[in-house]
């Protein structure tokens, strides 16, 4: 049946890294008209992949949005990253596609890879299939894949097609809905041929499989097929549509994007299943009538051109200078990889760049008229790696500022931290390799020479003895003098109970109003003890002292105090406290004994596991870390878990330090 032509659509293409996105990406613009020769990622030519950090790489760095038609409709491609660590770009993606292709590789043990992404696309009810690329190397199975898939999906996938095979090799596909047979052809669409005998069993079989995975949703198809009626294609084209838009299903599909195999047949799935931009919008809470309504996406900074808000239009018509609540359009553009193309307007469905929109941020909708609407948007990623950076040279660190601020707009998974404390400016990621490309871009499009270091750990001190002393400062220099003396006692306090000042002055022994400089010293010198440390949980109780009616001051006092902790504290057997976190592992249960092993090996202390809520197959795990044993964590963590492992942290107490490790420590603090 012929289809009614539709609005624009957009689809993200996720998955893992070598997956085989930006491949697949090159081969549907390519079926689709609109490359007349396609490019590869390794060459550096590929639609996606164009910025100085991807091909340094050879691998995608950011998401990459390719325009194009098919069949006489307007689609966008979003080609997201696969590196875990820039998940916050597939994310982004994914919340404003109608919806997404899941590409992955042929291999069982690969399948957990995609189960986060997986979980995210259910919670947020993202309508989306899963395309089994790479499937023309030797060896490659369906079946298997799709039972190991299967285990990391909350939906029900459905088989769409089954293939046919040339001994270990896959040559071509039976469509199991319109029960025809097609033989790829490397490079070309695929040729229409009759279903061999040796599939027919194997087909018949699949296809009754996914009507009844179908029946499940439908009472109707439900009663034919107790019946014995066979449905009508287009009624189960109907149920696949449905299904899809209410994220009830997951249709799979396979191919070779390298050569086109499968190819076509996807498209036509989007075209025929995917919904449109009103039901997207429904679904999100987004839709706002007749008035223009668009999301922000992706933020880039873009040399002289300026800030550019990557927007998917709801509603409505959005025009080149059309004014916002957050400011006036100025300049409207249609994106093919790098390359813009200026347009007078933009309609419903529509991806464009806006060009100066400065105030607004990363998931805001932009609103005319005065609906209240808005949109469902989720919290950004966790940081979990961290790098002290600094400047080199005679560089600005106003002009660093600025940039890294740029940095954190355009990624809102990057957290910028000022730690006053221990005088450095950090910068927050998903992992070394996500700093390291925020490095670069610092390098490459702002020209500022940083350098990056692992950031100090927040170590303090404290005491286990009390001590008593008295100091006195005098200091005559013509004119007034300085004159303060105080007599103050130094007690521990117990852990978390930070500082506590108390005074026990009788007699007007010192004046009232020099008293808040004698705790002004007492919490000056306090900054460095004398194990060269922040000092806390201590007491300091001022008993008494003398004064001058002409040379004291609180400037006097202040140093008499600073005078008396310097002398007390080294008698008060100083102990290094180091930061405890407490910290949430998340793996599957297949890796949760590599977890524990993980944090055993980094000083940590397990609290305790259990299965985590929600998901099925993974465990939570709680445990107490030394701060300093957590900096890359991360990394050790996903290598021992096929890279899904992750964790939640926050500071949780401050314990003694003994021993070799806390000779070490101040050995490294003595030095610096």
């Amino acid at each position: 049946m012929p289809k009614d032509p539709s609005t624009p659509r957009v689809a993200a293409l996720v998955g893992p890294y070598l997956s085989g996105k930006t491949t697949l990406l090159e081969s549907l613009l390519s079926c689709a008209g609109t490359l007349r020769r396609r490019g590869k990622v390794i060459d550096g030519t590929a639609v996606g992949d164009t910025s100085p950090e991807a091909r340094k790489r050879e691998m995608g760095t950011e998401m990459n949005v390719a325009s194009t038609e098919y069949l006489g409709e307007k689609w966008t491609l979003l080609d997201c990253p696969g590196s875990i660590e820039l998940l916050q770009e597939s994310l982004n993606a994914l919340m404003v596609c109608d919806a997404a292709v899941v590409v992955c590789e042929p291999d069982i043990d690969k399948a957990i890879a995609i189960g986060p992404m997986l979980r995210f696309l259910d919670q947020h009810n993202i309508p989306h299939f899963i395309f089994i690329n790479k499937m023309d190397h030797p060896g490659s199975g369906v079946r298997a894949t799709l039972e190991a898939l299967q285990a990391h999906s909350a939906r029900p996938l459905v088989l769409r097609e089954i293939p046919i095979r040339d001994g270990e090799e896959i040559k071509g596909h039976v469509d199991l809905v319109s029960e025809r047979a097609f033989k790829w052809t490397d490079g070309k669409a695929s040729e229409l041929i009759e279903i061999p005998k040796d599939v027919s069993a194997r087909e018949e079989a699949a296809r009754e499989e996914m009507l009844e995975t179908l029946a499940d949703f439908d009472d109707a198809l439900l009663t034919e097929l107790l019946e014995d009626v066979v449905p009508s294609r287009d009624e189960i084209y109907d149920n696949l549509m449905r299904d899809l838009s209410h994220d009830a299903i997951v249709p799979v599909l396979f191919g070779s994007g390298e050569h086109m195999g499968g190819v076509t047949r996807l498209w036509k799935a989007l075209r025929h299943e995917v919904p449109e931009v009103s039901t997207t919008a429904d679904r999100l809470g987004a839709a706002i009538g007749s008035a223009t309504s668009a999301q922000v996406f992706k933020t880039v900074y873009a040399g002289h051109a300026g800030k550019l808000s990557y927007a998917r239009i709801w509603s409505g018509t959005m025009k080149d200078g059309q004014e916002f609540d957050q400011g006036r359009v100025s300049g409207l553009y249609a994106m093919q990889g790098q390359k813009q193309e200026k347009k007078p307007k933009a309609e419903a469905g529509e991806i464009v760049a806006m060009g100066r929109l400065d105030r607004v941020q990363c998931g805001e909708t932009l609103r005319s008229g005065k609906s209240t609407a808005g949109s469902k948007w989720p919290q950004p990623l966790t940081p979990l790696y961290s790098m002290a950076i600094e400047m080199q040279g005679q560089d600005d660190d106003v002009k660093l500022s600025g940039a890294l601020t740029k940095l954190a707009d355009e990624d809102a998974s990057l957290k910028i931290e000022h730690m006053q404390a221990l005088g450095q400016l950090v910068l927050w990621g998903q992992g070394e390799m996500h700093l390291r490309l925020a490095l670069d871009k610092l390098q490459i499009r702002h020209g500022l020479d940083v350098q990056a270091r692992r950031p100090l750990v927040p170590y303090k001190e404290t005491i286990r003895k009390s001590v008593s002393k008295h100091a006195r400062h005098k200091k005559q220099s013509g004119g007034h003098g300085e004159f303060g003396d105080v007599d103050i006692e130094i007690k521990p306090l117990s852990r978390g109970a930070g500082f506590q000042f108390a005074d026990v002055i009788h007699g007007g022994a010192i004046p009232k109003q020099y008293i808040p400089a004698v705790e002004s010293g007492v919490k000056e010198y306090m900054h460095r003890g004398p194990l060269g440390f922040p000092v806390v949980d201590i007491a300091v109780t001022l008993k008494d002292g003398q004064f001058h009616a002409v040379d004291s001051s609180d400037m006097a006092f202040r140093k008499a105090a600073m005078q008396a902790m310097r002398e007390a504290m080294p008698a008060c057997q100083p102990v290094l406290l180091e930061p405890i976190c407490e910290v949430t592992v998340n793996v599957p249960n297949t890796f949760t004994a590599n977890a524990q092993r993980i944090i055993s090996t980094r000083r940590g202390q397990i609290l305790g596991y259990q299965a985590k809520e929600g998901w099925d197959g993974w465990d939570e795990i709680t445990a107490h870390m030394p701060e300093a044993e957590m900096h890359d964590l991360i990394i050790d963590l996903r290598s021992q878990t096929l890279g899904v492992g992750t964790f939640e942290f926050a500071f949780d107490h401050l314990k003694e330090l003994t021993g070799r490790t806390a000779e070490d420590v101040l050995a490294a603090s003595q030095e610096a």
